[in-house]
């Protein structure tokens, strides 16, 4: 089998922006990782020339790490299903413009929640979806956005795979559109992940496995079904290490990203030591 994908979100700060994330992800361990492109939760973005996008793809290269392997989060800001007019506005300029600064830095995927119905019905929420996704398509070229499998807390949508199935098959660019699988938001919304195998074979029935770009492996400290989205480290969950390393070498999704993103313990991530014990595919006790 070919070296599995496997990383963390890893932070972006100056002077060196890009290069910090890269050289934060080597030193964890990974091979893939992802990044926010500035701050998540506002649309304040330096210029994209700052970046040290030249020095970012050098380090890479030096590191045999794939540009095309990483992954880019949109600020969770956005709400893409909003009815309210002014919000759908500022959706769409601040995701075109996450758009133009993942195509820059030479990534393929970005990562976005799929909105939440506020006041509006489910349906409405997501035909708004659907719309605004198909607007930034015609301004998009060659990023895959991925709609992320969500908890279902409160007003989200994308909680379940029908909800996704319904905005994929309204989007007009098949080749611009994809999923983001995240371990402890589908145990959270139900889906139970220790039953990997029926978790894909429903992901293949309804929506198709082929638009699987990227796994956020994450434990939970919920249980089945809660709908309340707390991560936990790999191992210390409800969903358990054994489970998670079944998606980490499961040969149907041997090619896609599995982004890390647990919880920090005593001031410091761990993500580092998650990385081993599942590149090992033996449990320890690293959170001491």
């Amino acid at each position: 089998m070919s070296e599995i994908l496997l990383g963390c979100h890893v932070s972006m700060s100056k002077p060196d922006y890009l290069l910090t994330s890269a050289q934060l992800a080597v030193s964890f361990g990974a091979n893939t990782f992802m990044f926010y492109t500035g701050a998540p939760q506002n649309s304040v973005r330096i210029p994209i020339d700052q970046l040290k996008i030249s020095e970012f793809r050098q380090y890479l290269t030096e590191h045999k790490i794939n540009i095309q392997n990483l992954v880019v989060h949109a600020p969770y800001i956005v709400n893409i299903a909003s009815d309210d007019r002014f919000k759908k506005i500022m959706a769409v300029r601040i995701l075109k413009e996450e758009i133009k600064r993942t195509e820059k830095i030479g990534c393929k995927y970005l990562v976005l929640h799929s909105g939440n119905a506020i006041g509006i019905s489910k349906d409405i929420a997501i035909q708004n979806a659907i719309d605004n996704l198909n607007e930034l398509n015609q301004f998009n070229k060659n990023v895959i956005i991925c709609l992320e499998t969500m908890s279902g807390k409160g007003t989200e949508i994308g909680r379940n795979f029908d909800e996704l199935t319904k905005i994929i098959q309204g989007v007009k660019n098949k080749k611009l559109i994809g999923v983001c699988l995240d371990t402890c938001h589908i145990n959270d919304a139900g889906y139970d992940p220790k039953k990997i195998d029926d978790v894909l074979n429903q992901f293949e029935k309804i929506i198709g496995l082929n638009y699987l770009k990227v796994i956020h492996l994450n434990d939970s400290k919920n249980t089945l079904g809660a709908h309340k989205d707390r991560h936990e480290n790999i191992g210390y969950g409800t969903i358990g290490f054994d489970t998670l390393l079944k998606y980490v070498y499961d040969e149907r999704l041997k090619n896609i990203p599995k982004i890390l993103e647990t919880p920090w313990w005593n001031d410091k991530p761990l993500y580092k030591e998650e990385i081993q014990v599942l590149k090992n595919k033996q449990w320890v006790n690293y959170r001491t």
